[in-house]
């Protein structure tokens, strides 16, 4: 029995996360004009609306303030999701393909900003309070890290699942 392809499922699912993360980029900097609303929008009470430029990674880790940090960032982006595409194609179980199609969307809608901009465009603030949980983000970043979470998920769940099957013969 042959293999099921599902490639177009990972590359639906990489295709609207980036339509998906531009569309709204777009929104809070235009229709929206967030940039200069200081104390942001008020969507719900743990949640707010707030802009950022993020001009470096996850947990504002190598920041990037000159151009050749800037394009280093996105070469090193570029080639993470090259790797994150061949794994895509290359995966057999359509679980993995999606959070893959996760993660691949997210990279290359947060690598589009960089390009275009210089900076990635954060604008999600969840809060209790004032007590921050996470940093303010994006729909890329919430993407990548979903996509990240179900493949370690699955990884676990199906190792110890195997490990068990092993045991018993």
């Amino acid at each position: 029995m042959s293999a099921i392809n599902h490639r177009p499922v990972g590359l639906t699912v990489a295709i609207v996360t980036l339509a998906l993360d531009q569309l709204i980029k777009y929104t809070v900097t235009y229709p929206l004009a967030l940039k200069s609303r200081l104390e942001g929008i008020d969507i719900l009470p743990f949640f707010r609306l707030r802009w950022l430029e993020n001009r470096g990674v996850s947990m504002g880790f190598f920041h990037a303030d000159t151009d050749t940090a800037r394009w280093a960032l996105v070469g090193m982006t570029v080639l993470i999701s090259a790797f994150v595409g061949v794994w895509m194609w290359r995966e057999k179980a359509r679980q993995d393909v999606a959070a893959l199609g996760l993660v691949l969307g997210g990279a290359i809608g947060n690598i589009v900003d960089r390009v275009r901009l210089g900076y990635v465009i954060d604008y999600a603030d969840l809060h209790i309070g004032e007590w921050r949980p996470f940093l303010i983000f994006n729909l890329a970043d919430a993407a990548i890290t979903i996509g990240v979470l179900i493949l370690l998920a699955r990884a676990l769940l199906l190792r110890d699942k195997g490990a068990k099957t092993e045991t018993l013969k």
